[in-house]
């Protein structure tokens, strides 16, 4: 079926903690538990890769295959 998974990566030591990434697609990017989770399959990859490259901080990539 080919249906290849977005993996994107979080790195906690960069990020600035903008929300930028929450407030832009918030089913996408949330805190569950005290956590932060990434669930790219939420929108489609064309909304998540916006929302990945307008991190000010740059602590956010996508991770290709």
């Amino acid at each position: 079926m080919g249906g290849r998974s977005m993996k994107v990566n979080w790195d906690e030591e960069v990020c600035t903690h903008s929300a930028n990434c929450v407030k832009s697609l918030p089913q996408v990017f949330k805190v569950e538990g005290g956590k932060f989770v990434i669930d790219p399959s939420a929108a489609s990859e064309d909304e998540v890769r916006a929302v990945v490259a307008k991190c000010p901080s740059g602590a956010l990539t996508v991770q290709e295959d």
